[in-house]
């Protein structure tokens, strides 16, 4: 029993299958408050640098829409007049847009989240399911939402009220003053608030990133179970290894055959590693490697020999020793040499060997070339 709620408890990080299928549902990072906090950041600066050229815009405005002359009279046209008033705000209003939009990228893409995905918007019955959303409402997670809405109301109202409060003189005396320098006084005043505002609630974003982070971290993990599972899905069908292992093996052996053709002699593991030696009197001036191989290569290596009729002998040290200490093309290791020699005596004489019934010659691998099949080498 214990065993069993072991393995319907999620303690895994989520694999990397995880998190893309993930993405591809739909279930990214995201921070409403991160997204909220950079929208009324980039209004803070909006205001900040063309709050002077719209009131200018909204001015000149009113008062091409209050002026008139016998041409408008003669030519009404209220269609063109009223583009050419929207023209004047046309820029500062494109501005403010083109900030929003740029915020409104900019969250999703500081969260790694950016990306249109399909899947997101598919019709999911539980959407509109009434039992789902009352569950969702009285859920953990709907609990959490309202007290940080509570906590943000709270946080923004006490932030909003220190400022006017500070401000509350300034605010006093812009009614004795001149209509355009008190809605000038006002613009500050507004604009001020909206920035300190802005850095509240970043302030809440910096807070609510993380932990949205771990609340997702919390949805993707995973069960033993569902590791070991995605582990099988991943090594896929034995049908599909079998494909996989015979295009390696049709890709290992076309590379073996044109070096084994040349090759004096094969060394193999019997079935593990493979070898291919080349020395020709007065041309080499030692063996030289001319492929190796383990697994499917060492199998292409041996049947390219079959087919090729280079001899092949079972010396599974020493193929082990040539294969973890020499690269293809060069000549073997020095302290090889003599078991080598020996090997390509008898392979030279080979027919008159199995004539004779001479068995092949045992060979002395020296300690510091003795491997074992992971590559470490043994000691004896």
């Amino acid at each position: 029993m214990a065993e069993d709620a072991d393995k319907d408890q999620k303690t895994e990080d989520p694999t990397d299958k995880k998190k893309r299928d993930a993405v591809g549902e739909g279930d990214v990072l995201q921070s409403r408050e991160l997204a909220a906090a950079l929208v009324i950041s980039m209004g803070a600066v909006w205001l900040f640098a063309m709050g002077p050229m719209i009131m200018e815009a909204i001015g000149t405005m009113l008062g091409e829409g209050l002026r008139f002359d016998a041409a408008d009279l003669e030519h009404f046209d209220p269609a063109a007049r009223a583009l050419r008033l929207l023209a004047v705000v046309l820029l500062p209003v494109a501005a403010l847009f083109g900030l929003t939009l740029l915020a409104a990228i900019g969250a999703p893409a500081m969260l790694g989240s950016l990306g249109f995905r399909g899947s997101a918007l598919a019709f999911k019955a539980n959407r509109i399911n009434p039992m789902t959303g009352i569950k969702r409402i009285f859920s953990m997670t709907g609990v959490i939402e309202l007290l940080k809405s509570f906590a943000k109301i709270a946080l923004i109202g006490a932030v909003g009220w220190f400022v006017l409060k500070g401000a509350s003189d300034r605010i006093m005396a812009i009614g004795g003053e001149e209509l355009v320098p008190a809605i000038s006084e006002l613009g500050s005043i507004f604009v001020w608030l909206v920035i300190v505002m802005a850095g509240a609630l970043m302030a809440i974003a910096m807070v609510d990133v993380p932990a949205q982070f771990l609340q997702r971290l919390g949805r993707l993990r995973m069960t033993k179970q569902e590791v070991k599972d995605e582990g099988k899905q991943a090594d896929g069908s034995p049908e599909i290894k079998q494909a996989i292992r015979r295009k390696q093996y049709e890709m290992a052996r076309g590379s073996a055959r044109k070096a084994v053709a040349e090759a004096t002699v094969i060394l193999v593991n019997p079935t593990h590693f493979a070898v291919a030696l080349r020395y020709r009197p007065g041309y080499d001036a030692a063996p030289v490697l001319l492929a190796r191989g383990r697994g499917e290569m060492a199998r292409a290596i041996r049947d390219a020999a079959g087919e090729a009729g280079v001899p092949v002998l079972s010396y599974p040290a020493l193929a082990r020793a040539i294969y973890f200490t020499s690269r293809t093309g060069d000549i073997i290791r020095e302290d090889l040499y003599i078991a080598v020699a020996t090997i390509l005596a008898f392979v030279f004489n080979l027919d008159r060997a199995m004539a004779e019934g001479v068995k092949q010659p045992e060979v002395a691998v020296p300690e510091g070339a003795l491997y074992d099949e992971e590559g470490r080498k043994e000691n004896i």
